[in-house]
């Protein structure tokens, strides 16, 4: 049996969609992170797929993954940082509290 692209892009899809539905539902700004999280990695398993299918000796798919790996490193350390310090404000880390760091 042969596996073609829709194997690995409805896995994806599902895992975007997911992604999606948490971001948009949760008001806990940690839940929201790891759907923004699990948005990010359905698009790397995205570049990968099709830089497999679509060009299988060239590794710009990969390159784009690992660039894409290391961005999610920095905002998910970044995001981390300003809901600690969310939570040193307000003691609370639903994102209706966010509005108080403004001033």
């Amino acid at each position: 049996m042969e596996l073609t692209i829709l194997w690995y892009l409805i896995p994806s899809l599902l895992m975007f969609c997911c992604g999606v539905y948490g971001f948009i539902t949760r008001k806990n700004m940690i839940a929201m992170l790891i759907s923004l999280e699990l948005m990010l990695n359905a698009v790397d398993i995205n570049f990968v797929v099709f830089n497999r299918f679509l060009f299988p000796g060239e590794l710009e798919g990969m390159f784009f993954t690992l660039f894409a790996i290391a961005l999610a490193a920095a905002e998910t350390a970044l995001a981390i940082a300003i809901i600690i310090n969310v939570f040193r404000i307000s003691e609370k880390i639903d994102v209706d509290d966010v509005t108080k760091m403004k001033y």
